[in-house]
């Protein structure tokens, strides 16, 4: 059976991670500070702060703005629930905009209408499948109406911007978010990172991923408890804020290192074989392919395919149902986040974003991962070429 998608791990992984666990400490490391500094180097970002999970990353990013409670914010329909969840949690209300059809990313034409009409204090846009939003054009509106921006890049590590840079610098951003999901770029099992320029944005990070407490600030609020001639106590901490528990493990940042040392080169094979898969289904006259000339920006966390399911002689389920009893797993990605039953029940609706939902009733996720090889991705094209002609 061939998966949609699949995390690469090697037995150099798995014995790096054996021997911090059998020798070394596992939680509160200094593992998890290495893990952060790869990341930030090699994104250039000034700060990184390692995080449980991304939709961690997405909630602390969103109280680290320290935006009024109820704030708007606008995200994506196209995206996992979290984009939108993370926002609830952080008790703000999304506000969702349409998407461009051609890339599944948000319409940056249609940014400014909603930031006047909605009063948006913050978006947050996301780079669908790993191709990268036009942060150019956000960037240029968000700064017109002071607008803070964090960026969902939970597909797009080891992407880039148009202009070059990876996405993460936060060249166009007040923050990003990546996950490290096991089908994601690299993997640390389930975990996020959050990167920034901006050190209060860090120093904020750094206590709410962690129960609201710093250990390592030389100042107290109580320096009778916290300080023995002028010299802070070693045992001493105090919790300032609320914050959560949101920390990454040292089992799991000593396999990011190890998977960020081959990031380049499990992009590089994402790349090329979206590049194979553009070649190969260009000319399939019920097919459409999604940003097939920003193959060398996206980080092709997913390899999405738009079917005209009305010319076929079956549906998107009978489609998979067929693929799979030929030994092809795929995936659809995403259920407009409105048409969940809980975004329903506060009322939201696809009335606003009918592109969005032409889009789902299209979409169908194909394999890609970097150990797919080129016989197995052969076999995917062919049955595609023979069911979809």
């Amino acid at each position: 059976m061939i998966p949609y998608s699949r995390q690469t791990i090697s037995i150099l992984d798995a014995i790096n991670v054996a021997r911090q666990v059998k020798f070394r400490s596992l939680t509160q490391g200094a593992q998890i500070d290495r893990f952060e500094q790869s990341i930030a180097e090699y994104v250039g970002s000034k700060y990184a702060v390692a995080v449980s999970s991304a939709t961690a990353g997405l909630h602390i990013a969103q109280l680290a703005l320290e935006k009024p409670s109820g704030s708007k914010v606008i995200t994506s329909p196209i995206s996992f629930v979290a984009s939108a969840n993370s926002i609830i949690y952080a008790g703000n209300s999304p506000v969702f905009i349409d998407i461009d059809p051609n890339n599944g990313n948000i319409d940056a034409q249609d940014l400014e209408r909603s930031i006047i009409q909605d009063n948006i204090k913050t978006i947050v846009p996301v780079h669908y499948a790993g191709l990268p939003c036009n942060m150019e054009k956000i960037y240029e509106v968000c700064a017109k109406y002071n607008v803070n921006i964090i960026e969902d890049a939970a597909h797009a590590l080891g992407g880039n911007y148009e202009t070059g840079e990876k996405i993460g610098s936060c060249r166009y951003s007040d923050l990003t978010v990546f996950s490290f999901h096991p089908v994601k770029s690299i993997t640390t099992g389930e975990g996020g990172v959050v990167t920034t320029n901006n050190e209060i944005l860090y120093n904020r990070l750094i206590k709410l991923r962690s129960h609201g407490i710093r250990k390592d600030l030389h100042s107290v609020d109580n320096p009778i408890l916290g300080m023995t001639k002028s010299k802070r106590n070693l045992w001493y901490y105090e919790m300032n804020s609320i914050g959560f528990h949101y920390r990454m493990t040292e089992m799991q940042a000593v396999l990011g290192i190890s998977q960020m040392k081959k990031i380049d080169k499990f992009i590089n094979k994402r790349r090329n074989i979206a590049h194979k898969y553009n070649k190969s289904l260009v000319k399939l006259k019920n097919v459409e392919l999604l940003g097939s000339d920003k193959v060398h920006l996206s980080a092709h966390h997913l390899y999405p395919i738009k079917i005209k399911f009305e010319n076929i002689n079956f549906s998107r389920n009978e489609l998979m149902i067929k693929l799979r009893e030929l030994g092809i797993m795929s995936q659809v990605h995403y259920l407009p986040i409105q048409l969940h039953p809980y975004y329903k029940k506060l009322g939201y609706t696809t009335e606003q974003t009918p592109n969005a939902l032409n889009f789902y009733f299209q979409i169908l996720s194909i394999p890609i991962y970097p150990n797919l090889g080129w016989r197995n991705q052969r076999k995917v094209i062919r049955i595609l070429n023979r069911l979809l002609e």
